[in-house]
């Protein structure tokens, strides 16, 4: 169990700290669960008054928040990346793998960095780099020629496909593939001709990958994910796709080939993007949002309809589907006038 003295938080966090900073947090919890013994957080002024009911031993808040609270607490400017910060102090997550299991497979071949674990079952092909401290989950499968840098982590049935770069630190969950060929097919007649896909996928440093998230390799070049990239869960990333730094992705987002997304920017859960063009930096899609044109202005970018009662949907539905009838008939008044 975790155990700090709440002038070690303040200071690991660089907090303000008021009140007893000899007080013991062996935890971090929600307002509304928090027990003695636990540190909670506010980031929103809406929730000040469930402070007069929170049984939390300190609270992270603003220096605006104060008022309302009469115990101790550590005083910051943002408490929600403090809470952040705070919970990686108290993160019970068990590694991936310890030491290298006797039944992992792992070719001659191999050069392993210093302090690497594999897990049981693994498979490591022929001439694959792992940097030190790397942590390969079981089931995992590593194709050839791959290298993946040091302090990433691959929890269990993760498939790297060969050719493969993965940088420093990154961190990718269960089910994920990295590598497996792109939609590239020719047409001969009705008939499907497959394009052999002979490009890579190249990621940063400091990346995320969610679970059961796919990257497909180039055709030619290289599918490229930049440094400090965040996926989600289910997402579809096609060949030579490029997305910038700092880049978040959340949810079932479906990319097509092709396509080229800057640095900063954040892609709504469900949303789809066509391939074959640009997307600025700083550019925010909305969730579902479905993007078919290229965006070279950076803002908040929204579609789709939002939920509404059947009733009305089926009437805004209607309306939809005359805009082109509307759409002459004014034309034709605009011309009598």
């Amino acid at each position: 169990m975790f155990a700090f003295r709440l002038e070690q938080l303040a200071e690991q966090l660089d907090a303000k700290l008021q009140g007893d900073g000899n007080l013991i947090i062996t935890g971090v919890a929600s307002m509304k669960s928090a027990a003695t013994g636990q540190i909670t957080f506010l980031s929103d002024k809406k929730f000040e008054n469930q402070l007069r009911d929170c049984l939390a031993s300190a609270v992270v808040m603003t220096e605006d928040s104060i008022k309302y609270w009469q115990g101790a607490a550590l005083i910051v400017k943002n408490p929600y990346l403090t809470y952040a910060k705070l919970a990686q102090c108290f993160d019970t997550t068990p590694l991936p793998a310890q030491n290298i299991a006797q039944t992992a497979v792992i070719d001659p071949t191999v050069k392993l960095g210093c302090n690497v674990s594999i897990g049981a079952n693994a498979v490591i092909e022929s001439n694959v780099i792992l940097g030190d401290n790397c942590i390969i989950g079981a089931g995992c499968f590593i194709g050839k020629n791959t290298t993946i840098g040091a302090g990433s982590k691959l929890w269990a049935n993760v498939s790297v496909y060969h050719n493969c770069v993965i940088g420093e630190s990154c961190l990718i969950q269960s089910g994920t593939v990295i590598g497996a060929d792109g939609f590239g097919y020719a047409n001969d007649k009705g008939k499907w001709i497959k394009i052999p896909q002979i490009g890579r996928v190249i990621i940063g440093n400091n990346v995320e990958i969610g679970a059961s998230t796919t990257i497909d390799r180039g055709a030619l070049d290289d599918t490229i994910i930049g440094n400090g990239v965040i996926i989600d869960n289910q997402c579809q990333i096609a060949h030579n796709v490029i997305i910038g730094d700092h880049t978040a992705v959340a949810g079932g987002v479906i990319m097509a080939g092709s396509l080229t997304i800057g640095r900063h920017c954040l892609i709504g859960g469900a949303s789809v993007i066509n391939g074959h063009m640009e997307i600025c930096d700083q550019v925010t899609v909305t969730g579902m949002g479905m993007v078919m044109r290229p965006i070279t202005k950076p803002g908040v970018y929204s579609s789709g309809i939002p939920l509404q009662e059947n009733k009305v949907w089926r009437k805004t539905a209607s309306l939809v589907l005359h805009i082109d009838e509307m759409n002459k008939r004014l034309k034709a008044l605009e011309k009598k006038l």
